[in-house]
């Protein structure tokens, strides 16, 4: 699979491959470069970790190449040489290890120069054999994924006002109480013209039943105690209705002059709004400043 990074016949296409991976500028970018490079098929970073790390390994490895100034060719070898070197050490003890790091170097100094070669040799003491048995804990067993996900919305908060919009706090709260007033007093006189509303429709209601038992009766002239009886019944409904308004109407009238003796007594209160001190420039209390009036009787008296 690294036959696209090391047996490039032509060095101007390796050079290309190279040039790709280096001037990647994000991590994840450069990773998915080199993945497709050596024809790995996709996988999840979470749940196949093992390939994840291994993949990782691959990239700072070709990330150490190109920061050394190895040319293009030799930094596909050093790809090469990364996979092999995990691969043959695998369930190795780090002395075993060692030995093979050193002997596959002493196969490789013929594709490296001196330079290249320290430096290379530098590199995987101080980061694979430093750290080899958390490689082999990693790359050398298997291991049982337990994965939950959830997915949790966050909500962002509002987008805050300018500063030049902001009150004072106390003038804030008098502000929503003095509007709390006025939307209560305006309840108060639309829940009065649903009363009268109401009332009116029972009254016409009362008195079409009143009448539909008038006319039930058979045809012929209503007598005279009959009549009266039908228009005290009529007179009484009106007298009912009219009665639980009035009642009613001096009720909200109450109310309502309840609530603009708060707001009037609010509005006298209202608090004062905070004014910030001008730098530079103390204020004085003008009680503390001394009278002219006073001065000219001080030295009147002096005389």
């Amino acid at each position: 699979m690294y036959k696209q990074l090391i047996y490039k016949t032509r060095a101007i296409k390796l050079g290309a491959v190279c040039i790709v991976l280096a001037d990647v500028p994000q991590k994840s970018k450069g990773r998915e470069h080199l993945r497709k490079l050596l024809n790995w098929e996709e996988f999840d970073d979470v749940r196949d970790s093992r390939r994840s790390i291994l993949l990782d390994t691959l990239y700072e490895s070709i990330v150490f190449a190109v920061g050394k100034g190895f040319p293009w060719a030799e930094v596909a070898r050093v790809v090469k040489f990364t996979d092999e070197l995990l691969k043959e050490t695998k369930g190795c003890s780090i002395t075993e290890a060692v030995t093979i790091l050193g002997n596959k170097l002493r196969d490789y100094q013929r594709q490296f120069n001196t330079t290249h070669l320290l430096a290379l040799c530098d590199y995987f003491h101080n980061t694979f054999i430093r750290h080899y048995k958390l490689y082999q804990y990693v790359l050398g067993q298997d291991r049982d994924v337990s994965l939950t996900v959830g997915h949790v919305e966050v909500c962002a908060p509002p987008q805050p006002l300018p500063l030049a919009e902001g009150m004072d706090k106390d003038i804030w709260e008098h502000e929503q109480e003095v509007a709390q007033l006025s939307t209560a007093e305006v309840q108060k006189h639309t829940n009065t013209l649903l009363l009268k509303e109401a009332l009116h429709m029972e009254q016409e209601h009362t008195l079409q039943k009143v009448f539909q038992k008038a006319a039930a009766q058979p045809r012929r002239l209503l007598r005279r105690e009959e009549l009266e009886k039908l228009i005290r019944e009529a007179i009484h409904t009106q007298i009912e209705c009219l009665k639980e308004l009035l009642q009613y109407e001096i009720q909200i009238t109450f109310d309502i002059l309840d609530l603009k003796l708060q707001k009037k007594t609010l509005n006298l209160n209202t608090p004062t709004p905070f004014l910030p001190m001008t730098t530079g420039q103390p204020v004085q209390d003008e009680s503390l400043k001394p009278h002219k009036g006073n001065k000219g009787k001080k030295a009147k008296a002096k005389k």
